[in-house]
């Protein structure tokens, strides 16, 4: 059993043991607020000494074995320098999806199957069973849409989810904290944070920054351009940028402008209007079929290309070596390299992949 030092994780735990499985707890050491800066307060939030000591509580309470796991070096390693590197590169990364790909069901499943264990279980909110009409192990959105996660699962091959069990996809949050507190578990109240585990200030600037420093590397400035090549002001680094972007851009207009693209190479921040930030057609990389066998013609979906971007039906054509082309049926805003495009079979997800680029259309 994962579990992180929230609520979900050790509700999962508990509600696993009740099943009568026999658990093992382990807590995955990802980072230390010591390399990563940021510390404002001992918020409980995975990784800090303070959920660690209340999972030995927890673990304790429930008689259940449990074990912390140095995955600091990996992480770094899988993590953080690929995080670094797409923002440098002028994309914008979910590290979340490289995490749970790479660490969570590589790394933590490797040292499972090492103790001798037959699942590893997590507090997502997320389904994963067999399904007969695909014949291959799913994964399906959790029935609570506010907490649904599966847009952050699509790397997870077909060996990882047949030995993986998602409990808390059959509830909503609000059930879970109930459990929780019939369970009288410690992390019951516990605050849940949703930014990124290792930028605790959730102040991604101030991170890039602290960390390349350490690296005794820095940031170019650069020009902010209009589409037609006009310089209207100066930034910082375009690693501090993102498509969609208005406030923080220290320029003044008659109207507001938005980041429409990067140009890391060029050194340039690209802005423009809101009604050029809407495109149609964008290619994915690194795709990963979950539901199916890589398709060879196109079919339609339902792609997500953010976590709180509502689902749109589009035609996605595979291009083959792990690649293919999207095209919205209208026109959807921002759509972002870096991030992650699900593709979706109604709350099935199909497979995954990152963005690469887009073009208005």
């Amino acid at each position: 059993m994962a579990v992180s030092g929230g609520v979900d994780s050790s509700t999962t735990m508990v509600l696993l043991k009740e099943q009568g499985y026999d658990i093992v707890a382990a807590h995955m050491k990802l980072w230390d607020y010591k390399d990563v800066g940021g510390e404002t307060s001992h918020d409980g939030r995975c990784c800090s000494l303070e959920s660690i000591n209340d999972l030995h509580a927890v673990c304790n309470a429930y008689d259940v074995p449990f074990y912390v796991l140095d995955f600091t070096r990996q992480f770094k390693d899988d993590v953080i320098t690929d995080f670094i590197h797409e923002y440098r590169a002028g994309r914008t990364p979910n590290p979340c999806v490289r995490c749970n790909t790479h660490l969570k069901w590589a790394g933590f499943l490797k040292k499972a199957l090492e103790l001798g264990c037959d699942y590893v279980a997590t507090g997502h909110y997320s389904r994963v069973a067999y399904d007969a009409t695909y014949g291959r192990q799913v994964i399906r959105r959790g029935v609570d849409a506010t907490r649904d996660q599966s847009y952050a699962l699509w790397g997870l091959t077909q060996e990882a989810l047949e030995r993986t069990l998602m409990p808390l996809g059959e509830y909503t949050k609000v059930q879970v904290r109930e459990l929780a507190q019939r369970f009288d578990l410690k992390t019951a109240n516990r605050k849940e944070s949703r930014e990124i585990c290792f930028v605790a200030d959730d102040d991604y600037h101030r991170f890039l920054r602290e960390w390349e420093a350490r690296q005794g590397r820095g940031f170019s400035e650069g020009d902010i351009v209009t589409a037609d090549g006009k310089v209207i002001g100066h930034h910082d680094g375009v690693a501090f940028y993102t498509v969609g972007q208005r406030r923080g851009l220290g320029i003044s207009n008659p109207t507001p402008l938005y980041v429409l693209r990067l140009d890391p190479e060029g050194n340039r921040v690209i802005v423009g209007d809101d009604d050029d930030l809407y495109s149609r057609e964008f290619t994915v990389r690194q795709i990963n079929w979950v539901a199916l066998e890589a398709p060879s013609e196109e079919f339609s979906a339902d792609v997500k290309i953010r976590y709180l971007h509502r689902a749109a039906p589009a035609t996605v054509t595979p291009l083959g070596n792990g690649t293919a082309q999207v095209r919205f049926g209208t026109p959807e805003r921002a759509i972002t390299p870096g991030q992650s495009a699900v593709f979706y079979d109604g709350d099935v997800v199909l497979g995954g992949g990152v963005i690469e680029s887009g073009k208005i259309s």
